[in-house]
């Protein structure tokens, strides 16, 4: 069986468990490791008993240095129990570098495969910072024999004009996974609400302070016509007071987190359109991504909402579903919605559920192809060398 540690910088991070589920449904073996955004050390994901290293704080680069240079000093103690992998994927580029120290630590000479879904504005800026995280980032994956990520755009904006690496590249989008235990999608264009109030469903990573406030003033203009429902864990480092901002607005409304997958039915059954807009980084990682929402709620039937010019508009308008704003604003989104009816949203909504559920979600068969790669490049006579000798 093949064994892969898996580094990554948050494990409390829902995207962590699903890429965890996803290499054991492929038949892997998984060793976990990785810093934790939670006070206390996580004590289990699927099953596994991740490696702690450490806290680290949202948003607080400079903290996240320091941590995962205390990392690299005791990451040979950290892991001294954990048995050879074959093979070593590291999440983002902060683990990437961890992932040659832990090669040196742990005396092997694994392959390692850097999963990036998300360009973080530092490494674009054009200066000394920039240049620098660009720099190393060139340095650490020279040698990496695979690129996982999550959109085309990343590849075409970011990793081929900047050189950034030389491996083949998997795209592996921010599906829905597949279980056996999740109740399955809406079968017809009758499943769930119809009509009015509309609900937007706003879910998952919330740190768009644009969206939230964008999002009441539509609903203060539609009077009570339409409601959004935020459901997931809300960057709050992002915004001045996101729970005092929710309370007192009146048509919207935070239900908390909730379980992925095991609840997305039930969420994406209570709302009729799902916000799959992100101005968190503009101009950049957010119009490039294809977020999990996108997936998520079109799985479920959801009409997916995006803005026209990013990679997820662009996404939409060829599989010709959802609704694509032309400008972010309150006026915009009142010219694509605020003449919405019932007809008009089976219309919408037929749309999304003609599409081949595949679009939306991998199974257990996509677990085993991704797994077989990795069980390929694990085989492969490894040229890669260890921080000790370099």
């Amino acid at each position: 069986m093949l064994h892969v540690l898996y580094l990554v910088h948050d494990v409390s991070d829902p995207a962590v468990r699903r890429r965890v589920q996803m290499l054991k449904a492929g038949g892997a073996r998984v060793t976990l490791a990785g810093f934790r955004r939670t006070t206390s050390p996580v004590a289990e994901i699927e099953g596994i008993e991740p490696v702690d290293l450490g806290a680290t704080r949202d948003g607080r680069f400079a903290q996240r240095l320091s941590a995962v240079a205390k990392a690299a000093m005791s990451i040979g103690a950290k892991l001294g129990a954990v048995p050879r992998p074959d093979l070593i994927i590291a999440r983002n580029l902060e683990m990437l570098a961890l992932a040659r120290r832990a090669n040196a630590a742990l005396g092997t000479n694994v392959p390692i495969v850097y999963e990036c879904l998300d360009i973080h504005r530092l490494v674009l800026r054009d200066d000394f910072v920039g240049r620098t995280l660009r720099g190393a980032e060139r340095h650490l994956a020279r040698d990496v024999k695979l690129l996982v990520t999550s959109s085309p755009a990343f590849v075409a904006n970011y990793f081929e004009p900047f050189g950034q690496i030389v491996a083949p590249v998997e795209l592996i989008e921010n599906k829905y996974f597949e279980t056996a235990s999740v109740v399955a999608a809406h079968s017809s264009e009758d499943d769930g609400p119809t009509t009015p109030p509309w609900r937007i469903g706003w879910f998952g990573a919330l740190r768009c302070r644009r969206s939230l406030e964008l999002l009441a003033d539509f609903t203060r203009r539609q009077a009570g016509r339409f409601e959004v429902v935020l459901r997931g864990r809300p960057a709050l480092s992002e915004f001045s007071d996101f729970h005092g901002f929710v309370e007192a607005e009146p048509w919207l409304s935070f239900g908390g987190s909730y379980r992925n997958p095991e609840d997305m039915a039930a969420i994406y059954g209570q709302v009729h359109f799902s916000w799959a807009i992100d101005f968190f980084e503009a101009g950049q990682n957010s119009e490039w991504l294809l977020p999990n929402r996108l997936y998520e709620g079109c799985r479920f039937g959801a009409v997916p909402i995006s803005m026209a010019g990013t990679e997820t508009g662009r996404f939409l308008k060829q599989q010709d579903i959802g609704v694509l704003l032309s400008e972010a604003t309150p006026e915009g989104i009142e010219v694509m919605l605020g003449q919405m009816d019932q007809d008009r949203y089976r219309g919408l909504k037929s749309r999304v559920l003609a599409r081949n559920p595949r679009t939306w979600s991998y199974d257990r068969s996509d677990c085993a192809a991704f797994v077989e790669k990795l069980r390929d490049l694990a085989a492969l006579p490894s040229t890669f060398v260890t921080e000790a000798a370099a």
